[in-house]
């Protein structure tokens, strides 16, 4: 717990305070003001209000981090123990801190994405009327809770992905549907019927078609929030059991676990909130945990309970221990923990520092054993929310760019009604006669179009699903298929993504000689022969030996046996690869625990060996080393492995490391370099003695570790061998990257791996060609430097850029916009050591710098989730790291190459289609009402319809309805050339399917055939005049046909069907409807012939203007078919 002080009378005083108190109180204000350099320098004011009591002792300890505060540093200090118990004694159990302003406070703020729609509304309300929660360090007491404050001082454990409640339900969806003009236009029309002066029809003609499109907008989003409400309920409903005061265990809902309980948790299972590890049912104290879901690794990682209370009798006796915890404030960090604890005996006192390796994070699921662990963050607390973004409401470019021409159309229709009305005369009503004017010409905007864009849609995503050649398939967003046809970016994850997490040992190299794949039994004879003792200390066999020795027992693994079966389990896939190979050449790991491992050869002979010290493997030391005592021989030797970057300035000269490590790389192996360093008994102790101090220490604890291992130890080390481990990219990858690259697609890779081994991956996918210049940025901490970094990559160009996520953060702090168009020249880029957030903040910045361009973004674990929801296009793989991804994702696929095949297929045709039917639905509204407009012209600008309210419905839903339907089935190239010219794709991310000019000349068009119409039928048909309706809609409806026909590429049998059953209908409704056609007149050789012309003349035109351009000009797609 973090305590700072202001100045004396800050305190709000519940009791009088003894002058020893008030001492202490002026003594720890001058401590701090001399920490902040003077009381002049000090920027936070708190406020702490005390309530004093006779409790025990429940002040922070010792040993926690020197960023916890003055009084955790004071109380470690060896000279400072009475103030520390005049202190304790100040600060009871049940003191209530309300800490403001504080340094180790920060707020709770919703999780910040390119959010739109309802969110906004909702994001709005909460800055309104929420109240925003101060995140803060807590120590909690076993058995007792939060020290300070109860446990509803902080959030509940509960899970909530619902997008709406009860009440706000309604309104939201509203708000999303109504914030698209077109929606909100019908609106209006359809309440301005209502008004008697400016009706024109039934209402039923407005009032339909849009109630029909919002109670299937409201139907659906109620059950997709109905279902998310479900999974809510099963996850908030898991029964675990806890620990309660005299050690009985309970039944206990995840919802309603709080801060402070002792949970129990059984192999198999979620863990519902962040918990401190007590206890194992392994007696060594381990624990293996699967985090796929957390941060998108399949392998386990191995946590430690703390070791006083591994060691009790029974988990009964964790409640009688006087035991404190102290916990940071809640972070994103998922790699770090800062933390203490504190046992209180009746003779002494023992505590201890907590990291990482003791704690379980939300959501990580118990591999091994059952785990017990006091609970000390919930809910929106836990690390696995606090790097989760709220999910998107999406909406496709293409929507907004018919919302934009629909805008464009309302203007249209405004002028035109403004137009008739000047022309018509203004008058003391001119303002009916403009309402009725716009209603009249309403029909240029056509509410069909939405319901016609959504049904496709639909279908869409039914012809995605139903692929052959990409079983497996799912589309989860069925609002935004077009968007797959006009992507820019593609960011990938690598492990899982492009690889198939499978590590294989390839090829170990000594200096001399190396051993492939064909040769390890060459490798395995000479391990036996050292082993047997047959050959000199310094042979080649027995070095070969030492080097076989070394990868086996150099790392973190742990042999699991099950069911009879032997499996391996550790952080990383490439340790596993490595010890694997060691048992096929005579050196199997048989045993490990804490404190021992144990080598079992070739001949039954089991050799042990004792572990002294483990440096575990960090992405800033990048190598690990164990410190082991050959219980055999007695001999101590440090064992150490690492990338070569850090690795060659440690061991003995040499002249062939860095010659072998590039070649490796080239071959697209994963490189390590082995090492050792034999260590006398003094040598030993020196360094014990010298590494517990550094442990011991309060600030600066890992620094102060990493020196003394690095002056005592790692230097003049012996060099072994060369390791190269190859991770085996998924099928079809290179072959799908170069697809996407000739599309023009530029692809991206973000993963949390190391910098080696992203750089590797790269290269022997082909993500990075074998002709890019590769610049790796530099590690960077400040202004200056990011500011160097990004000016040494502006001098260069066309360059394959490596970039560490950490640098990334600098850089965007300062630099944003410059490493948005830095970054984006790049011919692809690496991001490595990138948290979840940072994916989804690169995405993100995508959006924001690179806009209108598409975005789409493709993963496999639950650390993509951010990632996938926050591009336009989010594509989830369901494999092996669980459907955490595939489940948030809007496309959901079963390997990386069928990405191909939705962009470059579906994605064509998805958006090529959905253009193509916007189209002629705006052309079908224009050209009626421009029809309109010549009628109201010739008839002295009356504001009377053309045709009768059920004539308008059919002749947009039965007449041409399905015709303009049909052209979904349409097809410009077909798959085969789709995918074989992909640089056919580039076309599409310009927008020239629907654009301002494309509209224009849609409008055109319309205009041209409407005026040819209905300036036909008055010259045609001057003696009859009166069957001007017959005339007009004939030939209206005919031209409507022969225009579709027109437009299509690839004739399918549904549109032969479509145009059949279209012009059958209207010609029963010719003899049929005898109130609105004289059947005796529509029957006449001369009705028909003249209707013909008419067309005729409204259609030639065009056709040849088409087919001229056609062989002249011929668009792309139509050269490679």
């Amino acid at each position: 717990m973090h305590f700072l002080r202001s100045k004396r009378n800050s305190y709000a005083r519940v009791s009088t305070l003894t002058d020893e108190e008030e001492g202490l109180l002026e003594g720890e204000e001058r401590e701090e003001r001399r920490s902040y350099g003077g009381g002049g320098r000090r920027t936070v004011t708190d406020t702490v209000r005390l309530l004093l009591n006779n409790q025990t002792d429940s002040a922070p300890h010792s040993s926690s981090s020197a960023e916890e505060g003055l009084d955790r540093r004071g109380g470690g200090r060896r000279g400072g123990g009475g103030r520390r118990e005049g202190y304790h004694q100040l600060m009871g159990e049940e003191a209530h801190i309300v800490i403001e302003g504080s340094t180790d406070d920060v707020r709770l703020l919703p999780s910040v994405s390119s959010r739109t729609s309802s969110f906004s509304m909702t994001r709005c309300c909460s800055s309104l009327f929420g109240r925003r929660r101060t995140l803060h360090s807590r120590t909690v007491r076993i058995g007792y809770g939060p020290v300070l404050g109860g446990s509803g001082s902080y959030t509940p454990n509960t899970v909530c992905n619902q997008k709406y409640n009860i009440f706000s339900f309604v309104p939201l969806v509203l708000f999303q549907q109504f914030k698209f003009f077109l929606n909100l236009y019908f609106l209006l029309m359809a309440c301005s019927q209502f008004i008697p002066m400016i009706q024109i029809g039934s209402p039923i003609t407005y009032w339909g078609p849009l109630g029909f499109v919002l109670c299937i907008t409201l139907i659906r989003e109620a059950l997709d929030d109905f279902v998310r409400f479900l999974r809510d309920k099963e996850m908030n409903g898991e029964q675990y059991e806890k620990l309660t005061r005299d050690g009985t265990r309970v039944p206990v809902k995840s919802c309603d676990i709080a801060v402070g309980d002792i949970i129990i948790i059984e192999k198999d299972r979620r863990v519902p909130a962040d918990v401190v590890l007590l206890r194992t049912s392994e007696k060594s104290g381990a624990c293996f945990i699967r985090t796929d879901q957390l941060d998108g690794e399949t392998d386990w990682k191995l946590k430690i309970a703390v070791p006083f209370t591994q060691h009790l009798p029974s988990e009964a006796e964790i409640m009688d221990l006087n035991c404190e915890i102290y916990a940071e404030k809640p972070q994103k960090d998922i790699h770090q923990f800062v933390g203490t604890y504190k046992v209180t005996t009746d003779d002494c006192a023992q505590d201890g520092s907590l990291n990482v390796e003791n704690v379980l994070w939300a959501n990580t699921v118990v591999a091994s054993g059952t785990a017990h662990g006091i609970v000390v963050y919930t809910g929106r607390e836990t690390r696995s929310v606090m790097n989760t973004t709220l999910p998107e409401s999406k909406v496709g470019l293409l929507d907004l760019e018919v919302n934009n021409l629909t805008k464009v159309l309302f203007l249209f229709v405004l002028v035109l009604a403004s137009v008739m009305v000047i022309m018509k005369g203004i008058d003391a009503y001119w303002y009916r006669y403009l309402m009725r004017f716009v209603l009249l010409f309403s029909y240029i905007i056509p509410i069909s179009l939405r319901v016609n864009l959504d049904m496709a849609k639909l279908f869409f995503a039914y012809q995605i699903g139903r692929d052959k050649q990409i079983p497996g398939c799912v589309v989860r967003s069925s609002t935004i298929p077009e968007e797959m046809g006009r992507v820019a970016y593609l960011l990938s994850d690598k492990t899982g993504t492009l690889t198939k997490n499978e590590m294989h040992f390839k090829k170990i190299h000594l200096g001399t000689v190396s051993f492939g794949a064909d040769s390890f039994e060459e490798v395995a004879q000479h391990v036996r022969s050292a082993y047997a003792g047959k050959l000199g200390r310094h042979s080649f066999s027995s070095k070969l030996q030492s080097a076989v020795e070394a990868i086996a027992l150099c790392h973190n693994v742990t042999p699991i046996y099950e069911n009879g079966t032997t499996s391996y389990q550790a952080a990383s896939p490439d340790e596993v690869a490595l010890v694997k190979w060691t048992e096929t050449v005579g050196a199997k790991l048989a045993h490990r625990d804490l404190l021992n491992m144990q080598l079992q050869l070739d001949d039954g002979e089991k050799r042990s060996f004792q572990i002294l010290h483990l440096f575990p493997f960090t992405s800033e030391t990048k190598r690990m080393g164990i410190i082991i005592k050959d219980e055999t021989t007695d001999e101590i030797c440090l064992l150490m492995k690492g990338a070569d970057t850090v690795m060659s300035g440690m061991v003995q000269y040499n002249d062939w490391l860095d010659e072998e490590c590039s070649n490796m790389a080239r071959e697209g192996l994963r490189t390590l370099v082995v090492a050792r360093k034999p260590l006398s008994l003094a040598e030993y102790e020196a360094f014990d003695r010298a590494y517990h101090a550094a442990k011991m220490t309060v600030s600066d604890r890992t620094e102060n570790m990493a020196a003394v291992v690095n002056r005592m130890l790692e230097k003049d080390l012996q060099l072994l061998c060369l390791t190269g481990v190859e991770d085996r990219l998924q099928d079809q990858v290179t072959t799908s990257l170069e697809l996407l690259r000739n599309a023009g697609i530029k692809i991206w890779m973000l993963t949390g791996d190391k910098l080696e081994t992203a750089i590797c991956i790269a290269k022997s996918s082909g993500l990075f060609a074998k002709s890019d210049n590769v610049h790796v940025f530099g590690q960077v901490n400040n202004r200056t430097e990011a500011h160097n970094e990004l000016n040494a990559l502006r001098r260069k160009s066309d360059v394959a850029l490596v970039m560490s996520g950490s640098a990334l953060n600098v850089c965007l702090q300062y630099y944003e916009a410059e490493v948005a168009e830095l970054v984006c020249a790049c011919t692809s880029v690496v991001c490595c050591r990138c948290s979840p957030e940072q994916k989804a903040q690169i995405v993100n910045l995508l959006k924001k710098y690179r806009a209108p361009l598409r975005v789409a973004a493709i993963g496999d674990g639950g650390n993509d989730v951010s990632m996938i929801q926050a591009a336009h296009a989010g594509i989830g793989i369901d494999a092996h790291e669980g459907k955490q991804a595939s489940l948030a994702a809007d496309f959901s696929i079963t390997q990386f190459s069928h990405i191909c095949r939705l962009l470059l297929v579906h994605g064509r045709f998805c958006y090529k289609r959905s253009c193509a039917l916007s189209q002629f639905v705006m052309h079908r509204g224009l050209i009626i009402s421009t029809m309109q407009a010549i009628f109201s012209c010739i008839f002295y600008f009356a504001s009377v319809s053309l045709f009768p309210g059920l004539l308008m419905v059919a002749y947009s839903t039965a007449y041409t309805m399905l015709p303009v339907f049909s052209l979904v089935v349409d097809r410009d190239v077909s798959a085969t050339n789709a995918l074989t010219y992909p640089e056919l794709y580039k076309d599409l991310g310009k927008g020239r399917s629907l654009s301002y000019k494309t509209f224009c000349i849609w409008v055109l068009i319309s205009l041209y055939q409407g005026a040819v119409i209905m300036y036909g039928a008055t010259i045609f048909f001057d003696t009859d005049f009166l069957h001007i309706v017959s005339i007009t809609f004939s030939a209206l409806i005919i031209t409507e046909l022969i225009m579709v026909a027109m437009t299509i590429h690839t004739w399918h049998w549904a549109m032969l069907l479509a145009q059949a059953l279209s012009l059958g209908l209207y010609a029963i409704s010719l003899l049929v409807l005898t109130q609105y056609f004289d059947r005796d007149f529509v029957l006449t050789g001369s009705f028909v012939g003249k209707t013909t012309a008419i067309t005729v003349v409204s259609c030639l035109p065009l056709y040849l203007i088409k087919a001229l351009r056609r062989k002249f000009s011929p668009p792309s797609y139509a050269k490679v078919n």
